[in-house]
């Protein structure tokens, strides 16, 4: 059994920072790609950011310069720097991993619960 376990989210001001958190846990050979992704009221969920092992990062145009994605890959541990927050960037937010639970099992997704994030005055 694998296990995603978001932190970090909350009420913040329009400039303001957050930092998530994502650790994964449980049954666990390896780790390629940990994402996140969200989805506010009323939308689709939509990519944000992604890590992968070799630590190449992409980012929707969205969050370019303002989100930074990062990876502890000893603790299994994806982060999300989030500066410069907008009300638009108000969603739940979900960790995203592509792993592999043991070295006779493909990669498969999994999510975590999510974490509201929201930016208001």
């Amino acid at each position: 059994q694998v296990q995603l376990v978001e932190s970090g989210g909350g009420l913040v001001q329009p400039g303001g920072s957050l930092r998530l958190s994502c650790a994964a846990s449980g049954s666990i050979f390896s780790i390629n790609t940990m994402a996140w992704y969200r989805q506010a009221p009323g939308k689709q969920r939509e990519f944000v950011a992604s890590i992968t092992a070799g630590a190449i990062t992409n980012y929707a145009d969205s969050v370019k310069g303002r989100f930074t994605i990062s990876r502890d890959s000893a603790r299994n541990t994806v982060y999300l720097q989030m500066i410069s927050l907008k009300p638009e960037d108000t969603a739940v937010y979900y960790c995203n991993s592509l792993l592999r639970s043991t070295q006779w099992t493909r990669s498969n997704p999994y999510w975590g619960q999510g974490t509201q994030v929201t930016v208001s005055s």
